[in-house]
Formats: C-alpha cells, sequence, structure tokens
C-alpha cells in the first residue's frame, strides 16, 4: 500500500460509515483504529458498535457493503486532506477479536484508563472493515491530487 494511504489512515481516528437498509441510504460516525498488513498488504480497520443501532443491523442484515470517509475537521480547501473508501464489515470473534481488541485499545488507551468506560466498549462487538478501494485526496501537494489503492495494486 501507498505510505501515503497509511499515513492518512493513520492520521484520523473517526469514519462517516454510509450504509443502506431498507429504509434508505443512512450514515453514521465511529471511532477506528487501523492495523496494516506487513509488506504492504491491505488495511484492516477495527471499530466498536452494537448491533441494535441502525447501522449494526443494517450490517448484520446485508452484505456488510459500505462507503466511508475520514477526514479532520476545519481544514482549508487548499489544504484539505482525507480519505474515501468502500469495503466489507463483519463482527470479530474468538482470538480474531482479542487481537483486534488489542490494537483498538493500543489506538483508545483512555478506554483502559477508565473502568466504566472499558466495560461499555468491551461489552459491544468489535467489527472489522476491509477496505476494497481507498482513495486520498490531498490539496496540499496540489489541488485535487489523489493517490488511490485497490488489493490487485498490491506487488506492483
Amino acid at each position: 500500500m501507498d505510505p501515503e494511504l497509511s499515513a492518512a489512515l493513520d492520521a484520523h481516528t473517526t469514519l462517516t460509515l454510509a450504509y443502506t437498509d431498507a429504509d434508505g441510504p443512512q450514515a453514521c460516525a465511529v471511532f477506528y483504529a487501523p492495523s496494516h498488513a506487513p509488506a504492504g498488504g491491505p488495511p484492516v480497520l477495527y471499530f466498536v458498535t452494537s448491533p441494535g443501532t441502525r447501522h449494526g443491523r443494517a450490517l448484520l442484515a446485508g452484505d456488510g457493503r459500505v462507503a466511508f470517509t475520514a477526514q479532520r475537521d476545519d481544514q482549508e480547501w487548499t489544504a484539505l486532506t482525507g480519505l474515501q473508501g468502500r469495503g466489507r464489515c463483519r463482527v470479530l470473534g474468538g482470538a480474531e477479536r482479542a487481537a483486534a481488541w488489542a490494537v483498538y485499545r493500543a489506538r483508545f488507551p483512555y478506554v483502559e484508563r477508565s473502568e466504566r468506560l472499558r466495560r461499555a466498549v468491551e461489552s459491544t462487538e468489535l467489527w472489522e472493515l476491509r477496505p476494497d478501494w481507498l482513495r486520498l485526496v490531498d490539496n496540499g501537494r496540489g489541488f485535487g491530487h489523489k493517490a488511490e489503492w485497490r488489493p490487485e495494486d498490491q506487488g506492483r
């Protein structure tokens, strides 16, 4: 994966997750923790949410396909940077969940420092989002500068 894209995933903490259900399209914000595969492989993004939320129900009922963005608020358009992406979500269990929790806790150490918050976060589901397309937009490198990644780009 392009180092620019990896750095951008690391630079942000919140995704706007877009999905659809029987009531139509909707979006929500979730905190995420990226995990980068060795040798430039595809990233994996972890987030927590309850299966009882509208987006949790939609992801469980459908095929888990989503679109998402990540960017910092209050940017000037000449220096705007952010990510756009598409991928598939699924709930993690067992050893996968344990490994993903380690990544999530490292990204958000304040979760561990608050017993109340830790219990609340651990009592919900941990999800994996595997992107199959990412685009970085970085106007700081020139208006409309873009870098893209797809799984088939690996090894090039």
